[in-house]
């Protein structure tokens, strides 16, 4: 793994890719030749990634994808074959942990699905804040069709993204269903031509990255909590949130930019 720059040639053989482009962070996944199916080494990079993303004052944005044909076609079944119980932990508490890191991460997080995401692909998915994905993508709980219940971000968010029914549809029957499908289940954001997945995840990407970070962080943050607090709570934290953001260089610049109608140039203080 490389970070904060593109991975050399040597690297690349590397599970999980890490990398900054200007303020964008890129983290992708990379067995292309497994359909990036989670192993160990694979949720022990993935987890160090995030953990690098994490530390990079620098970062405004992240992009999660697959190298390939797939994004992430959930865990390596034959890696776990010969000692189930304890790949499992060892995977499942490095997914887990980089999990909680990208999802409390100021920056928004935006996936960039293709291919199959299925399983724990599903998991890393509902995570990100933002999901694009191309034509032809193919979405599956997957985990009952192998006697497993679920892991990663699977059963927390498929119900607070999708609606208890169309959670419980989607994990007991595992049936696989298409981006446009998707869409209506409210799982992912837009679907684009395959073709147009790359420069469509990346215009999202610099949009985020030329926003204010503070604001961004404060609505991201104020979002994902809200079902945790009672109205009088959220009301009062978004004061907080408010107030925080009013006494930035961000906004005293962001208002003056809308009174001169022109276009603002955050720094992020």
């Amino acid at each position: 793994m490389s970070y904060p720059h593109r991975a050399s040639r040597g690297e690349r053989a590397a599970p999980v890719l890490a990398w900054r482009d200007g303020a964008a962070a890129q983290l992708r996944f990379n067995r292309p030749q497994a359909l990036n199916a989670i192993d160990r080494p694979t949720a022990a990079a993935f987890r160090a990634a995030c953990a690098a993303i994490a530390a990079d004052p620098q970062v405004r944005v992240v992009v999660v994808s697959g190298e390939g044909r797939a994004f992430l076609a959930g865990g390596d079944v034959a890696a776990m074959r010969e000692s189930p119980v304890a790949v499992a932990r060892e995977l499942i508490a490095d997914m887990h942990d980089g999990l909680e890191i990208l999802a409390g991460l100021d920056a928004p997080v935006i996936g960039s699905l293709h291919g199959a995401v299925a399983g724990a692909g599903m998991g890393v998915a509902l995570a990100c804040d933002l999901a694009i994905a191309a034509e032809g993508t193919r979405f599956s709980m997957a985990y009952p069709l192998i006697g497993a219940s679920a892991d990663c971000a699977t059963t927390w968010g498929l119900p607070r993204v999708v609606g208890l029914r169309n959670a419980l549809r989607i994990a007991l029957l595992a049936e696989p269903f298409d981006a446009a499908r998707a869409l209506r289940y409210g799982l992912i954001n837009e679907v684009v031509p395959a073709a147009e997945l790359h420069s469509r995840t990346e215009a999202w990407a610099q949009q985020l990255a030329q926003g204010a970070p503070l604001a961004l962080a404060q609505l991201k943050q104020l979002l994902r909590s809200s079902g945790q607090r009672s109205l009088a709570d959220q009301l009062q934290t978004k004061t907080k949130a408010f107030a925080a953001c009013a006494a930035s260089i961000d906004f005293t610049e962001g208002a003056t930019a809308f009174l001169e109608k022109r276009r603002p140039a955050f720094v992020g203080r």
